[in-house]
């Protein structure tokens, strides 16, 4: 009798063997590599083990044929031009995946659609997704989420502003790091603190936002109106709205960008009036992408983790699986930010640090 065999992709090692020397059944081994119930914890610890130790990578295809399940984990963007924010979503989400044996697929909205994004909505109806990835600002779209979950699709999202018991979530503390980065600022003696805000349809930034002012008011300091600037998390935003607060009668000291992109800008418009980073004006930024460290002066930044809160919430997608209470459940995690002091501030001409 031909015995079947699952094989392992890149190496011989099958479940069969994980089975043997693991001393369970090959249902057992599956149930583990599938992550569902029916397995003492004792018994799934060793096929784990023996799984890392073996290197075993199981083979996507088969497992999807021998299940309902496709292995497939979409993630979901709107905007493809933060190139560094996607490519850490990706990294963070393929780490898990590859973890688990599952395969990613990333997929873009329409920025031009409404009314649930349609063509978007249809593409997912026609795929094979167990579950998806959504990244702001779809994931704080009403009729999106009503609209995946009618056809019955898990999910996670990273950093939503809303319906926070919805779905599980991951997120970061953005208005605390903004406001970090303010109070940091009046410590080194600034106070005319400008800041460079984001589309208003981006949630994050608008946290950002509220971080900066709540820091200014717990200082007394007012803010004018036209120290807050709009941008669109491009470098050309950050440069044009730099050129407007440079040309204020009484200019900032300091500039706060709510994304390294629109800092970078800032640092261009510095440069080509000659005002002096950071003796002139101080600039900081958020996010902390390669272009913060290899910019000069170097850019004094927020270090989110992006990579590590895609990687979270896939895991919490994985996980929730084997779970029939998943959809609906409110699980959270909360990943830590950093504040990385690079040579981009300074105290303010005349003032000394507090």
């Amino acid at each position: 009798m031909e015995r079947r065999r699952s094989k392992a992709e890149g190496a011989g090692i099958t479940i069969v063997d994980i089975a043997r020397q693991a001393g369970v059944s090959i249902k057992t081994v599956s149930r583990v590599i599938n992550r569902e119930d029916g397995v003492g914890a004792e018994a799934r610890a060793r096929v784990e083990d023996l799984i890392t130790q073996l290197g075993y990578r199981p083979n996507v295809s088969a497992r999807s044929l021998s299940s309902r399940r496709s292995y497939l984990i979409g993630v979901i963007f709107v905007r493809m031009g933060a190139y560094h924010y996607i490519s850490e979503v990706q990294l963070g989400a393929l780490r898990a995946c590859r973890r688990a044996g599952y395969r990613l697929v990333v997929e873009q909205a329409d920025e031009s659609e409404s009314d649930g994004r349609e063509g978007l909505v249809q593409a997912l109806r026609d795929s094979r997704f167990d579950g998806l990835i959504l990244t702001p600002p779809l994931c704080d779209d009403p009729k999106f989420l009503d609209a995946v979950e009618t056809l019955g699709l898990a999910y996670v999202r990273v950093a939503p502003d809303r319906d926070f018991g919805r779905s599980p979530y991951v997120f970061m503390d953005d208005a605390g790091a903004a406001q970090a980065v303010t109070e940091r600022l009046l410590e080194l003696g600034h106070r005319r603190i400008a800041f460079i805000d984001a589309p208003p349809d981006h949630t994050a930034a608008r946290r950002r936002r509220e971080g900066y002012l709540a820091a200014l008011a717990a200082r007394g300091v007012a803010v004018r109106p036209d120290w807050i600037m709009p941008g669109n998390f491009d470098s050309l935003s950050g440069f044009e709205a730099a050129e407007h607060l440079l040309d204020l009668a009484e200019p900032p000291t300091a500039i706060f960008a709510s994304n390294d992109g629109m800092a970078v800008g800032v640092l261009a418009a510095a440069a080509k009036r000659k005002v002096s980073v950071p003796d002139e004006l101080s600039v900081v930024g958020f996010d902390d992408t390669p272009a913060a460290a290899s910019a000069w002066p170097r850019l004094s930044t927020i270090h989110q983790p992006v990579a590590e809160m895609a990687e979270a919430a896939t895991e919490m997608l994985i996980e929730g699986f084997g779970d029939k209470r998943f959809r609906g459940r409110t699980v959270v995690r909360q990943l830590d930010y950093d504040f990385v002091e690079r040579d981009s501030m300074a105290p303010p001409h005349g003032a000394a640090s507090v």
